[in-house]
């Protein structure tokens, strides 16, 4: 079996920047995109317009700049296979990775799997339907979007994630309301207090969304009252799901220590967890901002962390 130095498993923003630093710092990185699992570029795949990441005044198309991502990745040597990771060997070391068609041995590991956002099977809000035509799960990504400001906003959930989102949203749209399935918010008592006591924020309790209708967008919502089953249609010029995320590591088989919320653990301040030479970056460990530009950030820093680890062992020449 071939031993390199660094595996990189998982893309996007996270994965491809960890591949950029690596491969110009001679690392020689293997990078696994991934295939049939879906997460081959990560969330950015499946979001039409990026507007806040530096550097693209005008906005830019997620799978665009995935591709950007990508090609600068390759262009500095790192070689790109596009399929899953089956399991990985952390028993000892040299670490050893097994992709559905090759298999490696690698001194160091970049873990940059991502998360996948949580949604409702609603319809109206599948692929191929409105999803990312009104409908999304990141209101600080696609928020200040021009289809969603001054237009009634729908929120999906009753933590402290669809608190925050619901009052980001109050800066753009006419009036945000939380769907919520019972009468009473899951959220800290801050966070009911700030949505309470908020003038352009309503909760519509014991409620779910049952259908996203529109025609290019999202017009419409039906919403179905718990407990007595009566249906109501409202304007609506966006839904957002707020239910929070999964942490794609199902592949490690709790061979890494996790948080109690699933994400990786990692040194605070750092992207190294508590196993030797294994990194995690992106929004596998990062369960607070899980932007593209911190997921970019955090690959550079466990590129550099694992160059300066396999340095001072000998391991990068």
């Amino acid at each position: 079996m071939k031993k390199v130095k660094l595996i990189i498993i998982g893309s996007g923003p996270a994965g491809y920047t960890a591949a950029v630093y690596a491969a110009r710092a001679n690392l020689e990185p293997v990078l696994y995109e991934g295939f049939f699992s879906g997460t081959a570029g990560g969330q950015l795949m499946t979001t039409t317009e990026v507007e806040n990441y530096p550097g693209f005044p005008d906005g830019i198309a997620g799978p665009d700049l995935v591709d950007k991502f990508r090609s600068q990745a390759l262009r500095f040597g790192t070689k790109i296979l596009t399929e899953d990771v089956v399991s990985v060997d952390f028993s000892k070391h040299p670490y050893t990775v097994k992709g559905m068609d090759t298999s490696f041995q690698c001194d160091a590991l970049i873990i940059a799997t991502g998360a996948t956002a949580n949604r409702l099977d609603i319809p109206g809000a599948r692929e191929g339907e409105f999803w990312q035509r009104g409908v999304t799960a990141c209101a600080v990504c696609d928020g200040a979007m021009p289809i969603f400001r001054n237009q009634p906003l729908f929120v999906i959930g009753g933590g402290d994630t669809a608190v925050e989102e619901a009052t980001f949203l109050t800066k753009f749209g006419s009036m945000v309301y939380i769907v919520h399935r019972r009468d009473q918010l899951r959220a800290s008592k801050i966070m009911q207090k700030r949505a309470l006591e908020h003038p352009k924020i309503r909760i519509i309790w014991d409620s779910q969304i049952i259908e996203v209708t529109g025609d290019k967008v999202v017009r419409s919502v039906k919403i179905q009252n718990m407990k007595s089953n009566e249906i109501s249609e409202h304007p609506a010029g966006g839904v957002f799901f707020a239910i929070g995320h999964t942490p794609n590591t199902a592949f490690l088989s709790g061979q890494i220590p996790l948080l109690d919320n699933g994400y990786i653990q990692v040194q605070p301040g750092t992207c190294k967890t508590t196993l030797d030479l294994v990194f995690a970056a992106g929004d596998v460990q990062d369960h607070v901002y899980r932007q593209a530009i911190t997921a970019a950030g955090s690959g550079c820093m466990a590129a550099i962390e694992a160059e300066r680890e396999l340095s001072a062992r000998g391991l990068s020449e």
